[in-house]
């Protein structure tokens, strides 16, 4: 791929203020713009503090993000979701990136494996990624999605991406 010539971090929201961004973030795409929710696309994962919010940035605007959390403690298993980029930077590379985050946060934490559900035209995009088809597709948040999952790198791997990815980017360089 070539770079799209814009720099792009990511980190894990912390402040309050953060968080606020995540949020209307994922206002802005699954209620206002996608119409996925009707009034909000919060849940009760929102409410946990084991929930985990990450923010990608493009010239040091938040643009993106993406939630993840622990499903299965025993069996090393994450869930990613509600990855979100504005409309009007989803050619600034900041997608790939959030992904490649929460897999490599979710590896530093422990985990072995983590599983999304994909919008149908996303899942090339995530096959890329590294990430594989489980079963067919099914409805998900009232759509059609395909549940995928993916192997997670190593604790070592999963450090240097996220500190890689800290750091900052130009483009889609990663």
């Amino acid at each position: 791929m070539r770079p799209t010539g814009h720099a792009v971090l990511c980190r894990l929201a912390s402040a309050a203020s953060e968080r606020a961004e995540h949020l209307s973030i994922r206002h802005r795409v699954f209620v206002d713009e996608q119409a996925v929710f009707a009034e909000s696309d919060l849940d009760s994962r929102d409410s946990e503090d084991s929930t985990i919010a990450v923010l990608g940035y493009s010239d040091g605007i938040a643009v993106g993000t993406v939630r993840l959390f622990l499903v299965e403690p025993d069996a090393g298993r994450w869930q990613g979701d509600r990855l979100a980029v504005l409309s009007a930077y989803r050619t600034h590379g900041v997608g790939a990136p959030l992904v490649r985050y929460a897999v490599a946060t979710a590896a530093v934490r422990g985990g072995r494996t983590m599983a999304a559900h994909i919008q149908p035209a996303n899942v090339t995009f995530f096959e890329r990624l590294g990430w594989a088809r489980v079963g067919e597709t099914e409805i998900y948040a009232g759509l059609p999605h395909q549940p995928m999952s993916i192997d997670l790198p190593t604790r070592g791997e999963g450090l240097a991406t996220v500190r890689r990815l800290e750091g900052g980017i130009n483009g889609r360089g990663l």
